[in-house]
C-alpha cells in the first residue's frame, strides 16, 4: 500500500505541494488543482513545467481527480466538457504514468426525478469509460455528487450496467456521512460502513475524509474523529490484503469546492502535515495489532 494526498488542500503552488509530499516521506501526489487550473487544462509549456518539477523532486501523481461529471456539471446540462476533459487528460496522463483517473456521475438536482436519470448517467459513464479504455487508464468513480452516489444500490447498479474494465470504485469514507441515501424519502445521511461493505469487492483506491453533521452543517475532523468508520474501513481493507492507495482529502482547514471556506497558507499547510501523520499512525496502530492476533 501507498500513501498519497490532494496536496492542493497544503497550498496551491505545486512547489508547496512537493514540499508537503516530501515532509510527509511520501512519494505521490492525487493532482486536482494545478497551475491555477488542472492537469487536462493546462496550456502545454505549464505542463513540461509541471513534468519537470516532479521529476526533479522524485514525486509521481498517482491520480488526476478530475471533474469530469462532478458537482459543477449537473446530468441536465451536456456532457460535453467531461467528455472533452478526459480526452485532454488520457495523453497526459499516459506520459506521466498515472493510472487513474477520479471522476463522478453527474449530480441530479430535482430529487423527485431522480430515477429517470439513470439510463442518462449509464450512458455518460459508458463514453467515459471507454475513453479511458482507450487510452489505457482506469476511471475510478467517487461515491460523491453524482447519480450513482446516491445510495450503495445505485453504484452497483451504475457498474453493473456500465460494465467496463475501465470503470472502479475509489470509496471516500467521509462522503456518505454528509450525502443523502435518496432511496426513500424522508432522506437520511448515508451510513459509511453499510456503504463499504456494500461495494468493497469493486474498491481500487480509497479517499481518507472525516467528519460529522452539526445540525445542518457539515465538520469535518482529522481521520477517525468523525462518522466516517475510518479506522473500522481501514481495518478490514488491512486484513483482507488491500495494497492500494490511500488518499488524504482533510477538507479541514480549505473545502476545494467552496470558495468562501479561507485559509492562512501555514495554516493550511500545517494542517495537511498533521493529518498525513495522524493518518499514518492510525494505519501503523492497525498494523501492528493484525500482527499481535496471528
Amino acid at each position: 500500500m501507498y500513501y498519497t494526498g490532494f496536496a492542493d488542500e497544503a497550498g496551491a503552488d505545486l512547489d508547496i505541494q512537493i514540499k508537503a509530499t516530501k515532509e510527509l516521506g511520501w512519494k505521490f501526489i492525487e493532482t486536482r488543482a494545478l497551475m491555477g487550473s488542472n492537469l487536462a487544462f493546462i496550456d502545454d509549456a505549464a505542463f513540461d513545467e509541471v513534468c519537470r518539477k516532479i521529476d526533479a523532486a522524485g514525486i509521481k501523481f498517482n491520480s488526476f481527480g478530475s471533474g469530469v461529471g462532478n458537482w459543477a456539471t449537473s446530468i441536465t446540462e451536456s456532457p460535453e466538457k467531461s467528455y472533452d476533459e478526459i480526452r485532454r487528460a488520457v495523453p497526459r496522463m499516459q506520459k506521466l504514468g498515472i493510472e487513474y483517473i477520479r471522476i463522478m456521475s453527474f449530480p441530479v438536482k430535482d430529487m423527485d426525478r431522480y430515477e429517470s436519470f439513470a439510463e442518462e448517467a449509464f450512458t455518460r459513464l459508458k463514453t467515459i469509460s471507454k475513453i479511458a479504455e482507450d487510452g489505457g487508464v482506469i476511471c475510478v468513480l467517487e461515491n460523491c455528487s453524482g447519480w450513482a452516489s446516491g445510495s450503495y444500490e445505485h453504484t452497483l447498479r451504475t457498474l453493473e450496467a456500465v460494465n467496463s474494465p475501465a470503470l472502479k470504485l475509489v470509496f471516500d469514507t467521509g462522503n456518505p456521512v454528509f450525502d443523502d441515501d435518496v432511496r426513500k424519502y424522508p432522506y437520511k445521511k448515508q451510513d459509511s460502513w453499510e456503504f463499504y461493505n456494500a461495494v468493497k469487492d469493486h474498491i481500487v483506491y480509497i479517499h481518507i475524509k472525516d467528519g460529522y453533521m452539526d445540525g445542518d452543517k457539515e465538520a469535518f475532523t482529522f481521520p477517525g474523529e468523525g462518522n466516517g468508520c475510518v479506522k473500522k474501513i481501514v481495518k478490514d481493507l488491512l486484513k483482507n490484503g488491500y495494497d492500494g492507495g490511500f488518499s488524504i482529502e482533510p477538507h479541514m482547514a480549505v473545502v476545494f469546492h467552496d470558495q468562501s471556506v479561507k485559509s492562512e497558507a501555514d495554516i493550511r499547510y500545517n494542517n495537511y502535515i498533521e493529518y498525513g501523520k495522524r493518518f499514518m499512525k492510525i494505519v501503523d496502530e492497525i498494523k501492528n495489532n493484525i500482527c499481535s492476533t496471528i
